[in-house]
């Protein structure tokens, strides 16, 4: 009987058609190197659901539906969830990580944040293409050094207390805590409730759709109620910003050509 948390051969193939990948010869490094890139180029990060009045539900099954069967996006539990799935499928070792994504000098409530550790050449690696702006290849968990990535340079350092908590920087700056202890994709159920309903959580603030552009930079649509309308931000790779104001046809029309996707609607802001 067919494992209902590894998705069939047919599934694998239309996963890797959607981010534009070969079938890897082998579960190895360098090949999960080339499927973190693929993913995070082809599959955007958004919020979307949350606003078009869709269930977030964290089975695999719906997870690949959305992201493989509707081109459809998400956010960190939906993203890293799905690719876990296929990552099993591919021959890797998968283990869901909890994390606390930091705010200023502090780390978030847990279960905050979804990434992946995952096994390949006799090393951990931290893997993650649900944060947004992250590192684009996936970083050595075991490697107390910088560690160089188109992105920026990361570095991950044991916190203090013997936890064996792990904190994550990019450029300096805190990204997330990571809990190194394995997790059910069910454990992540009741922040993701939280994340997609209550007022206080900055995904029920604005809308957002995101990916990175092949020259490095980032291009984004948001909105909220205050500000009207949908922004679509360009983000170059120096970090200078352009921002256009669109109508809904126009943003529309901008959701198929930046990111696949086909709307039918207009997500709204509260």
């Amino acid at each position: 009987m067919q494992n209902a948390e590894i998705p069939t051969d047919e599934r694998v193939a239309a996963y890797l058609a959607r981010i534009g990948a070969e079938r890897p010869a082998r579960a190895g490094a360098a090949e999960l190197a080339r499927l973190q890139e693929a993913h995070l180029d082809a599959v955007p990060f958004e919020n979307l659901s949350i606003h078009l009045g869709e269930p977030v539900v964290l089975e695999p099954e719906a997870l690949l539906e959305k992201v493989v069967g509707r081109r459809r996006g998400g956010f960190c539990y939906e993203l890293n969830g799905a690719f876990a799935a296929l990552l099993r499928a591919l021959g890797y070792r998968v283990e869901l990580l909890a994390a606390r994504v930091f705010d200023g000098a502090e780390p978030g409530p847990p279960f905050d944040h979804l990434a992946l550790r995952v096994e390949a050449d006799g090393a951990a690696w931290l893997v993650d293409v649900g944060f947004g702006r992250f590192a684009r290849r996936p970083l050595r968990l075991d490697e107390r050094g910088r560690q160089q990535d188109p992105a920026g340079v990361f570095t991950v350092t044991p916190t203090s207390g013997g936890t064996g908590d792990l904190d994550v920087a990019l450029d300096g700056a805190p990204q997330y805590r990571l809990d190194p202890r394995p997790y059910r994709l069910a454990d992540f159920a009741p922040t993701c409730w939280w994340q997609t309903t209550s007022p206080d959580s900055h995904f029920t603030r604005a809308t957002t759709c995101s990916r990175p552009t092949p020259d490095g930079g980032r291009i984004t649509l948001t909105s909220t109620r205050a500000t009207g309308g949908t922004r679509l931000l360009r983000t170059a790779p120096d970090g200078t910003r352009t921002e256009e104001l669109l109508e809904a046809d126009a943003a529309l029309g901008a959701y198929r050509t930046h990111f696949g996707l086909a709307l039918d609607r207009l997500p709204t802001a509260p």
